[in-house]
């Protein structure tokens, strides 16, 4: 009778181990995205009017944080996201793009009231996120990040601000590392 009950939590533990650790912020928690689609490269400006192509590198995590100049919890998360930036600059990959304006001063005056000098922010200047939103990356609540697996796909999404610094942020990137 023991055996029969060892192999079923043996499968369990296994199942379990296949899907990522649990992280929430507030409301939200990261959601699991199937078909898991691949991130295609996306033109985009950069706050200093310099246009720059956005694609996943191959072995490496990227996050892909959308939010806008009017949001009142971007401002907790963007300088979260640089901390994080700044942490693991040799592992990670971080794309801030901003959503609600085309206007580069309005932009390099929100992000300079905010201490993000490690994140690499940009703005939807050409429409590519406009197109992707409806493909693949829907904006359903701001911030919103987007996490793209090491094999460039995107495995999944939270909104809002969460602590990616936190035990259970450097779990759930872990996880993804670790994926092939």
């Amino acid at each position: 009778m023991a055996a029969p009950m060892l192999l079923t939590s043996l499968r369990a533990s296994r199942a379990q181990d296949s899907w990522p650790p649990v992280f929430e912020a507030g409301r939200s928690q990261f959601t699991v995205v199937r078909p898991r689609a691949a991130m295609p490269p996306m033109r985009l400006q950069e706050p200093n009017g310099r246009d720059t192509i956005v694609s996943p590198r191959a072995g490496r995590i990227t996050l892909v944080n959308f939010w806008a100049t009017w949001c009142a919890a971007c401002r907790l998360d963007l300088p979260t996201l640089a901390r994080l930036a700044g942490s693991r600059p040799d592992r990670l990959d971080i794309v801030a793009i901003c959503t609600d304006t085309k206007d580069l001063r309005k932009i390099r005056a929100f992000l300079g009231n905010l201490a993000v000098k490690d994140l690499a922010c940009y703005v939807d200047t050409y429409g590519a996120v406009a197109q992707a939103s409806t493909e693949m990356f829907p904006i359903i609540g701001m911030p919103i990040t987007y996490l793209i697996g090491t094999s460039g796909r995107v495995e999944g999404y939270i909104a809002g601000a969460p602590d990616w610094l936190s035990p259970e942020g450097a779990r759930l990137l872990q996880f993804y590392r670790e994926q092939t």
